[in-house]
């Protein structure tokens, strides 16, 4: 009976998971339907796409996100060699270091979906 269950719940999964990506796809086309309809004169041209205007204010933030990311990973660094073998600071710059990388992976991640989802709209 388990095993009845277990393949019904992957098979429904599965099911879920390919109507996700085939409704993510018309979506797609419908958002770029909607851009293009309600586009201006005063607009800019290149609103979505590779050089869009949204794409490149998604970078800079991104791009910011990570550099704070790599500056409190050395300030974790700096906090950690400083910390004289006292357990509380060694405790406080272990977190501060651990929070950095969380942040650092975040901000790829973040970049790679947001690439991946400019590229399906355009």
């Amino acid at each position: 009976m388990k095993n009845i269950a277990k393949t019904a719940s992957q098979i429904f999964t599965g099911a879920a998971a390919f109507c996700t990506l085939f409704a993510g796809k018309v979506m797609a086309l419908s958002v770029r339907e909607g851009i293009d309809a309600v586009k201006t004169e005063e607009m800019p041209a290149d609103l979505m796409g590779k050089n869009g205007v949204f794409t490149e204010v998604t970078h800079t933030i991104l791009f910011a996100v990570g550099a704070i990311s790599v500056i409190m990973l050395i300030v974790g660094g700096l906090r950690y060699a400083l910390s004289a073998g006292d357990s509380k600071k060694v405790t406080d710059a272990k977190n501060t270091i651990l929070y950095a990388l969380i942040g650092l992976v975040i901000a790829i991640l973040s970049y790679a979906i947001v690439d991946f989802v400019l590229g399906i709209i355009s």
